[in-house]
């Protein structure tokens, strides 16, 4: 017998599908189980970064909504419950473009557009809708559904170049299988007559009411997760460098080997696939990655109760902005902290630099990145500050006291036009291996990769395991977001 130790389930990464593993091993008391992460602290790619001015920022435009009371009850159990834990938010969302606030979503309220663009998207609209009725076979591709639906005008003016700026990808080249809630249809009747009233509607989706952690940012709420599971069980700081499949054994960035009987891997599929020489699977999933640029500024927040916005235009790089201060009052340092000012937003130096009170308040960006979308990593920061310029979100004159920008590679999974055959084949060749490859990037399915997704594919997943009951989010993600309902089946108990 050899030397290397062996672990019954072994979980790769401490991001929400990872430590939702972990608390249904927990729960159901499994003896023999190991969660590793190659960063220091839980939190995967729903972790938070704090610069060194005290501004917190999140890996994106992260709030907290759910389909599970499985997932309620693990982050009331972890967080804690009430005001003083949680803050609870109406969503208020727009649409800058044409210079004007557009709310979301767009198309339901192109009453707030000139009067010219009303007329083009209402035609487009109508002609849609009747080229839709007569269609006998589904839409090919994204783009297709798009114009089956909203029609050229909506088409033009804003899905088409918002989702290039989001995907990094036109929508021509991807499916919209995924879609379900997460992209709002055209009720053509409501559309004339909101134009003809002249009346926005805004409550659309299942997060027109959210919840943020008091403190500690989206991160927070993952490490008091990991706080609940035995700390022997976890190990932080060592990386997974391959996996050999047949052995059932893992490499670690520390020069040891573990071995395992079953795995949960977290790992980016594409990558999973490689180590396994499946590179004619993983050569055919598509990802962007995602640059979060943050800007801490003094003085008070002028956009009132606004959540977070987007941008279909070219006067900026990012997609969408978060009102990150606005979610909790610790996402920024307290009125009395002092800071100096680094600059000015249009580049210009402060004359007083000393450091001085505040109070504070942030945006966060987000901007994607591909081969087909490329990004300069040395002028993308400027060319953030100059588009908040240009879309008013903070005058030239504001003072900018901390900066943040970092890169993810792998930021969004794409629902290409051959994700779903790829993973009909990959996923199940893993299973057949005991490797269950799941979460956001694990299993590369976008419409199942909120954080309530997201921990409930590892709990489901270790169910399977256990037990062999299937896995629903996996398997049914459409049943899984239906109407927004609520899965009541698992349950969460400490």
């Amino acid at each position: 017998m050899d030397s290397i130790p062996t672990v019954d389930i072994v979980v790769i990464g401490a991001g929400p599908t990872g430590l939702g593993a972990a608390t249904r091993l927990n729960q159901h008391k499994h003896e023999s189980w190991l969660l590793i992460d190659s960063f220091i602290e839980a939190g995967g790619l729903a972790c938070t970064d704090v610069t060194k001015e005290g501004f917190l920022f999140d890996m994106g435009g992260h709030v907290i909504f759910s389909h599970y009371d499985y997932f309620d009850q693990l982050l009331d159990a972890a967080v804690g419950t009430g005001e003083e834990n949680w803050a609870v938010h109406e969503r208020v969302s727009y649409v800058w473009i044409k210079n004007t606030w557009v709310p979301y979503p767009f198309q339901n309220n192109i009453s707030s557009l000139p009067q010219s663009d009303q007329i083009t998207c209402i035609n487009g609209l109508i002609e849609a809708k009747v080229k839709n009725a007569t269609a006998s076979t589904p839409p090919d591709n994204f783009d297709d559904w798009i114009l089956r639906v909203m029609g050229e005008g909506i088409a033009d003016l804003f899905m088409r170049p918002y989702n290039f700026k989001v995907w990094a990808v036109p929508p021509s080249l991807m499916q919209c299988s995924w879609l379900g809630e997460r992209v709002a249809t055209a009720n053509v009747a409501k559309v004339v007559e909101n134009v003809i009233r002249n009346k926005t509607e805004s409550g659309w989706g299942p997060n027109a009411v959210f919840r943020f952690p008091q403190r500690g940012g989206t991160g927070g709420i993952w490490k008091s997760v990991a706080a609940l599971l035995p700390k022997e069980k976890q190990r932080y700081g060592i990386k997974v460098e391959g996996i050999d499949a047949e052995k059932k054994l893992l490499s670690l960035s520390d020069g040891t080997k573990l071995r395992y009987n079953k795995l949960l891997s977290t790992i980016p599929l594409d990558i999973t696939l490689n180590w396994l020489n499946r590179s004619d699977l993983s050569s055919r999933l598509t990802f962007s990655s995602t640059h979060v640029v943050g800007i801490g500024l003094r003085g008070v927040n002028p956009h009132d109760t606004k959540c977070w916005l987007y941008y279909p235009e070219d006067n900026c790089p990012f997609y969408r902005v978060t009102v990150f201060s606005h979610y909790a009052a610790a996402n920024a340092p307290s009125p009395s902290v002092l800071l100096p000012t680094l600059r000015h937003a249009n580049g210009t130096s402060p004359s007083d630099k000393s450091s001085l009170p505040g109070p504070y308040w942030s945006l966060m960006l987000e901007i994607s990145e591909s081969v087909m979308k490329p990004v300069n990593m040395e002028t993308i920061l400027e060319e953030s500050i100059v588009g908040c310029i240009n879309t008013l979100m903070i005058r030239p004159e504001d003072s900018i006291v901390s900066l943040y920008h970092r890169r993810l590679l792998h930021g969004y999974p794409t629902p290409s036009l051959d994700r779903d055959n790829v993973l009909k084949e990959a996923l199940p060749l893993l299973r057949e291996k005991d490797i269950w490859s799941r979460g956001r990037f694990g299993s590369y399915k976008y419409e199942v990769g909120n954080q309530d997704h997201s921990c409930m594919l590892g709990v489901e997943a270790v169910d399977s395991m256990l037990f062999g009951t299937k896995e629903f989010t996996l398997d049914y993600p459409s049943l899984t977001n239906e109407g927004g309902a609520k899965n009541t089946t698992l349950k969460y108990t400490a």
